[in-house]
């Protein structure tokens, strides 16, 4: 819970921010206009005076970089486009995703434990030092197939039977630990297009409002709140596609840890069967 909650106050702190990037974009280029034009104007005032070469050569650098915007200026205007209502909640579900894939990501990749190493370390703990050493060996090693290994060996004392089952048990709770998260990441996956698809919808029903109250059907007016309409849909379906790589990618990564512990504890019976017999 206090993880869920951290990442909602980051979240939030990063969408605020980014708001705050876009408004402050959107009024930095309403002065450039507007200094744009007042340059003009005095250009139109002086059009008796000759022209420099030097100043018709900056003005033409300046067309060139106005007419090629970066793409990071592009994604900015579509946003602001967008409306920053719909926009703004997709922006959040991509960022709450983003950062619990992430943090699946390193606690997953620090739960992966090199098995056949494991096994050969606690096979020597157990001809040198008994349960104790291999059980040492365990809680010395961190992931889940550690894990395992130490709840098998504390049952050592009473049989192979109860070693398979507290394997089995205790196999099952560590894997709800290492798909912990993930169903928080396929909700975005979902709710992101559905809320781009919303925001389409209320776009469409605003610009037939606007075609009914003009009395007219205007190209320019139906293209434009078109466009902002279908705007929420591209965000919507670009962020679960995002989130969806790394849901696969996640997902495969916890089909191969749980994998490798199914083998690691078949090993480890098989290994406690024949360290009993050879007593």
């Amino acid at each position: 819970m206090k993880k869920l909650l951290t990442l909602l106050m980051l979240a939030g702190v990063f969408t605020f921010t980014a708001l705050n990037v876009h408004a402050q974009d959107f009024s930095d280029s309403d002065s450039t206009e507007v200094a744009a034009d007042s340059v003009a104007g005095d250009g139109f005032a002086e059009e008796t005076q000759e022209a420099q070469p030097e100043e018709v050569a900056a003005e033409e650098v300046f067309v060139e970089e106005e007419s090629s915007p970066g793409f990071h200026q592009v994604v900015k205007q579509q946003f602001i486009d967008g409306g920053p209502t719909f926009m703004g909640i997709v922006l959040a579900c991509l960022i709450l995703g983003l950062a619990i894939a992430i943090e699946r990501i390193i606690h997953l990749n620090m739960a992966s434990t090199n098995t056949n190493k494991l096994l050969s370390d606690v096979e020597d703990a157990l001809g040198s030092g008994g349960p104790e050493a291999a059980k040492e060996v365990c809680r010395n090693t961190r992931g889940p197939v550690a894990s395992i290994f130490t709840q098998g060996l504390m049952r050592m004392s009473e049989g192979i039977e109860m070693v398979e089952k507290s394997i089995i048990a205790y196999g099952s709770v560590e894997m709800g630990r290492l798909e912990r998260g993930m169903i928080w990441i396929s909700l975005f996956i979902s709710l992101a297009p559905m809320l781009g698809f919303m925001g389409t919808v209320i776009g469409m029903i605003d610009a037939f409002d606007a075609i009914a109250e003009a009395g007219d059907v205007s190209p320019a007016l139906v293209a434009d709140g078109i466009k902002v309409a279908l705007l929420t849909t591209v965000g919507g379906l670009i962020v679960a596609v995002i989130l969806q790589l790394f849901y696969n990618y996640l997902v495969s990564k916890v089909d191969s840890i749980v994998n490798s512990m199914e083998d690691a504890s078949i090993s480890l019976v098989d290994l406690l069967v024949k360290h009993n017999l050879s007593r």
